[in-house]
């Protein structure tokens, strides 16, 4: 087994070699090298552009990151060793990765012999910055055994260990990023996604991550949408995938949009989304989160919000000033063919110059100067601190490999390659581990019992109490969710039961309502004994006479519905108060109508006797068809679609309610009561001048008009209002309706007949009448209302008086 593995990986050398020998002659890559005892190679991608891509783009932001491993190799201090590095441009390019990987680690090997190839001068690789091409590359190094450390390349793929055994990388791998992401949608209760992938190491496993934690979780996928491999190339195939793409995510219920793909692919898709218009939530993964040729392009701040995930962020020490020097001194091929693509402006005219305004996209034609200060602007803080911080690592593990002090390194001629992957993979460990200079790996803690770990707004997170649930020691360190009816305690050890929550009896608002209730039913019940009493006198009559049992009779009907809505709502019965209400109080309306139709026919004795007047002249029976049509809707209410018993799950608490589920009942209900209300009002208010020793009109008006203030200001609270005291809000809205009838309507009757019962005589109402000095107005307001009421026979006595007040 062990002899055919080796010819395995040798055949599979020789197929490298041999492909790339033969593409040595085209196209070969931009390089910049420096001899030394050691080496150590780079890869960069500081052209975004191949003969077979048509993406634009000198990267100054690469090329920085490119030049801070020389400044940083270059401030490695082993004594008696020279480090020297060989760095090389590979356009993002998997083939030209592949290439320049071969010259990285060319050797003289034996064919005719299975043996690996032999030890090669390069003895690490930092590089490369995109997934694909470091899959590639890492396939290759293995062959060697020769260290590969990404500082940018964070596909899961990589972190298996059996397939990519020499491969590191200084930014956590997807899998974090992609728990993190999970995190954020739980964290605003979003319900749906749309995650669009690519068809590369990068996005398929980034985009396969997410709908495995997904799959843990309450979250519904919409759909996932991968990208081909050639969706960079602007053809007709492209763009229509890219049409497709926009309009699913145009018509897609989902809340936010995830792009987990390299940042080429996202600035085609988001130049779309402006164009068109389309405004969403959109996650964005670490590969275009913080990039600004993103972040400038017009209109992107019209595509909605953006959510993004970074890696710590720090600054290379001492870089900024190494620019500000011209790399001070400095010379290698990558930076000879920088200054002549962009020479100091220095020594070029004003207009020619490229000012700060340039600054904010990262890729620039060719022959454009730049200042050095301007070109220090263009040092991000992310990707050229994990390049330096792989230096570091190399540097500390060939200290240690080494055996170096302060004065000298235990120099080996056969030095050991197969053990530098495992020193470096040490050292690499140890700096996370105990270098403040790293914090960005606390994303790779673990949390302890009874915590979780929260992901920041830059991707390392900090262990905090389970924010849901307990602690279940079968889980690990995981959160056990708990009940629906249950929430956490303060320190996330247990769970606790939730506690019911309704509007209580003894509640100061309850006792307070239920007091009210009493006074209204007991003012009601001595009411009608007074009524009683007095029934046979004129001013009972002219309040309706028996049917006023009846308007007390509903008036006793609502106060008592008071005392439903304290308690916990468990029957229907319980949510019926609003509807039986609207009967109850349309009852008493239909009372007041017929006692303003009394006194309308009281003027009109002149009327024909089979005129439809003097037929409508029957309270009982107006009564009844007036408020049986609001009986017939209060009734279809609690029949097809009534309140019902409601729980509100809150943090601590369970809300019990009455949901109203049906509005177009409600509003029927009482839009039909505002009718007969304003009806009432408008002939009560205008004939509120007539000769009515008990002034019954005004009342009336004045009760009508309480009755549509209080409502008004009731709909929009009882609309609106959520919470514990709702019921509360509607017993208070019944209450203040009984009362405002019952106070002004029927008390000062019963005032009078308690204390003014001088007046309760038929003759003080015709001394009234006599006495009454009717103007012109008042007799045309008399005569435009009531025509014939001047000439019948109850106003006959008085009419010589009337016509002498005429003349004068």
């Amino acid at each position: 087994m062990l002899h055919l593995r080796c010819c395995t990986m040798f055949l599979m050398w020789l197929f490298v070699m041999s492909v790339f020998h033969s593409s040595l002659g085209e196209n070969s890559c931009l390089r910049a090298y420096s001899p030394g005892d050691i080496i150590i190679g780079g890869l960069f991608p500081i052209h975004l552009k191949t003969n077979r891509t048509n993406t634009p783009g000198y990267d100054l932001q690469i090329f920085l990151r490119s030049q801070v491993m020389i400044y940083a190799i270059r401030e490695i201090n082993l004594p008696n060793i020279s480090m020297g590095y060989d760095i090389y441009d590979t356009c993002g390019d998997v083939s030209l990765a592949m290439r320049a990987t071969h010259e990285l680690l060319k050797t003289q090997s034996d064919p005719q012999s299975c043996l690996l190839p032999a030890e090669p001068q390069t003895k690490v690789v930092i590089g490369e910055r995109y997934s694909e091409v470091s899959v590639a590359v890492a396939r290759i190094a293995a062959l060697s055994s020769v260290a590969q450390i990404s500082y940018a390349s964070t596909s899961e793929l990589l972190s298996r260990k059996f397939k990519f055994p020499t491969f590191l990388r200084t930014v956590p791998s997807d899998e974090y990023q992609t728990k993190g992401i999970v995190k954020l949608v739980k964290t605003f209760h979003w319900q749906t996604v749309f995650i669009v992938g690519s068809d590369d190491e990068y996005g398929k496993y980034g985009s396969d991550g997410l709908v495995n934690t997904f799959s843990e979780t309450n979250v519904c996928i919409e759909a996932v949408h991968i990208l081909s491999a050639d969706f960079m190339k602007n053809n007709s195939q492209t763009q229509r995938k890219l049409n497709e793409l926009l309009g699913d995510i145009k018509n897609s219920s989902a809340e936010a949009i995830i792009l987990f793909t390299k940042d080429s692919n996202v600035k085609i898709i988001l130049g779309a989304a402006i164009k068109d218009k389309v405004n969403r939530t959109w996650i964005a993964s670490d590969s275009w989160s913080n990039s600004p040729t993103i972040s400038a392009m017009p209109g992107i701040e019209h595509i909605g919000q953006v959510f993004g995930f970074i890696f710590k962020q720090k600054e290379v020490p001492g870089f900024k000033d190494y620019i500000m020097s011209m790399f001070n001194g400095t010379k290698n091929d990558i930076l000879n063919y920088h200054l002549t693509q962009h020479p100091l402006c220095s020594n070029q005219p004003e207009e020619k110059r490229v000012n700060d305004s340039l600054t904010t996209n990262n890729q620039l034609g060719s022959k454009q100067c730049l200042d050095p200060s301007v070109l220090a602007t263009y040092i991000d803080q992310d990707e050229s601190y994990g390049v330096y911080l792989a230096v570091q690592v190399i540097a500390e593990g060939l200290r240690r490999l080494l055996k170096c002090d302060g004065h000298q390194c235990e120099r080996n001629d056969n030095f050991n390659i197969n053990l530098f992957p495992k020193i470096i993979y040490e050292s690499h460990v140890l700096m996370l581990l105990f270098t403040s200079k790293v914090s960005v790996y606390n994303c790779l803690k673990t949390c302890d019992p009874g915590q979780e770990l929260e992901m920041e707004r830059k991707c390392c997170g900090v262990c905090i109490p389970c924010t849901i649930g307990e602690f279940s020691p079968e889980n690990g360190t995981a959160c056990k969710p708990c009940g629906e009816r249950q929430y956490s305690s303060e320190k996330r050890g247990t769970c606790l039961n939730k506690v019911d929550k309704f509007l209580l009896w003894l509640d100061p608002f309850s006792i307070s309502l239920s007091i009210l209730a009493v006074i209204g039913i007991i003012a009601t019940v001595v009411f009608a004994v007074v009524f009683a009493v007095y029934i046979r006198t004129p001013i009972v009559k002219t309040v309706g006479g028996y049917v006023c049992f009846l308007e007390l009779l509903a008036l006793l009907t609502g106060f008592c519905l008071t005392f439903i809505f304290p308690g916990k709502p468990t029957k229907n019965l319980n949510c019926a108060g609003v509807p039986l209400f609207g009967i109850v109080f349309n009852v008493c309306i239909s009372c007041i109508l017929a006692n303003l139709l009394q006194i309308l026919l009281g003027f009109n004795f002149d009327l024909p006797v089979g005129s439809w007047a003097k037929k409508l002249n029957q309270p009982l029976v107006l009564v009844t068809i007036v408020s049986g049509i609001q009986v017939a809707v209060s009734v279809s209410w609690l029949i097809f679609n009534p309140p019902v018993p409601q729980e509100v799950p809150e943090d601590k608490n369970i809300l019990h309610q009455c949901e109203m589920k049906s509005l177009e009942y409600f509003l029927a209900m009482l839009g039909y009561n505002g009718f007969l209300g304003i009806f009432c009002f408008v002939f009560a208010f205008k004939g509120r001048q007539l000769p009515d020793l008990y002034k019954n009109a005004s009342l009336i008006a004045i009760s009508m008009l309480l009755f549509m203030v209080i409502w008004i200001i009731f709909l929009p609270l009882y609309l609106t209002l959520k919470g514990l005291y709702k019921p509360a809000i509607e017993g208070a809205a019944i209450l203040t309706s009984c009362f405002s009838i019952l106070f002004s309507h029927l008390a000062p009757k019963c005032y009078i007949m308690l204390f003014r019962k001088e007046l309760n005589h038929e003759s003080a109402i015709a001394e009234y009448i006599r006495n009454s000095a009717l103007t012109w107005k008042e007799m045309f307001i008399l005569v435009l209302f009531f025509p014939n009421s001047a000439t019948s026979l109850s106003w006959r006595p008085f009419i010589p008086t009337l016509e002498r007040r005429s003349v004068s």
